[in-house]
């Protein structure tokens, strides 16, 4: 063998164990697992918090019942220290109704420049025009689901938060309002209040990292797929969030598979106001009523449905993105 065949052999069989353990090295990253972090998700406060909005009876648009509820939401974050806005506006429905309309948007450690949003609707559709019986399509939703829970983690989140000094990102909780005065039939009838506060930030140049919405989080039998157009603008925010769920221990309520693309708030924080937010949101593949479960849009939609075991895993997975950043 002459020398330089024999360099060139020693520094090709150098590059190869090299590449072997850059490989390996990108192999252990890979399957690196997050541990679980932050403080224990009070699945009976939460549903306390639930109960309690509905105690107000349905915060349908201009009800008295809504104002009270809007009012009490609005105290309880203050309660736990965080800085509150609401931001009014009188928005019109798709049948030309005036809807008196207030996002509330409340805000721990206000000055932190580096901020994560997590948002969900407060109001009650006016209608259960889903309900299997329709003598029942004229009357009000208590919407215990579809409302109440999302703002119910969120509450809860708020008082945990208020014993940590360590978290090192601020949060923005923003509680939509006008999301469920709308008709399939006319584009752009839902999420009114989510519009307008895409179209009229709370606070000029708003951009925190991304935002996570809730909507129907304490079901019965809930499971989280992946959102169609959270998928499409904001795949790695749909990652880190179903990653969370697994490290936290409820992967199986937030399955990676895809589920349907939905018209709800996150639209236009994604399309107006460019804020890359993705939608945890049940979908049930086989109910024959709704893929959005049995008591979607109905007079069941009531706390005897609500499940503490759902908050429990959509709350837990919250702190643990929230506290794994």
């Amino acid at each position: 063998m002459t020398k330089p065949f024999f360099l060139i052999i020693l520094i090709a069989t150098l590059s190869m164990l090299a590449c072997s353990g850059t490989k390996r090295q990108g192999q252990d990253a890979a399957t690196t697992k997050e541990t679980p972090v932050g403080p224990a998700f009070e699945a009976d406060s939460a549903y306390a918090f639930c109960e309690r909005q509905c105690a107000f009876g349905p915060r349908t648009m201009n009800s008295e019942a809504h104002e009270a509820c809007g009012q009490w939401i609005a105290a309880q974050f203050e309660h736990y220290g965080l800085k509150v806005i609401e931001q009014r506006a009188t928005l019109r429905g798709f049948d030309g109704t005036p809807l008196k309309s207030t996002n509330i948007i409340a805000s721990y450690q206000p000055k932190a420049p580096d901020r994560i949003m997590i948002c969900a609707h407060w109001d009650s559709r006016p209608w259960a025009d889903n309900d299997p019986d329709t003598l029942n399509h004229s009357k009000p939703v208590m919407a215990a689901n579809d409302g109440a829970s999302g703002v119910a983690v969120m509450l809860e989140l708020a008082r945990l938060l208020k014993t940590q000094t360590s978290l090192p990102i601020g949060v923005d909780f923003i509680c939509f309002d006008a999301e469920d005065w709308g008709s399939d039939d006319v584009p752009d009838s839902w999420a009114l209040g989510a519009q307008h506060w895409a179209a009229n930030l709370h606070q000029p140049g708003y951009k925190p990292r991304y935002g996570i919405l809730l909507d129907m989080v304490g079901g019965r039998g809930a499971r989280f797929y992946q959102e169609g157009f959270s998928r499409h603008y904001a795949p790695q925010v749909v990652n880190r969030v179903w990653q969370a769920a697994e490290a936290a221990g409820y992967g199986s309520f937030f399955p990676k598979d895809a589920g349907n693309a939905i018209t709800d708030d996150h639209g236009p924080v994604n399309e107006t106001a460019h804020i890359p937010c993705i939608d945890i949101i049940p979908y049930y593949p086989d109910c024959p009523q709704s893929s959005f479960g049995p008591t979607w849009h109905t007079v069941n939609d009531t706390m005897e449905h609500i499940d503490r075991n759902t908050l429990k895993a959509v709350g837990q997975t919250l702190v643990q993105v929230l506290f794994n950043t």
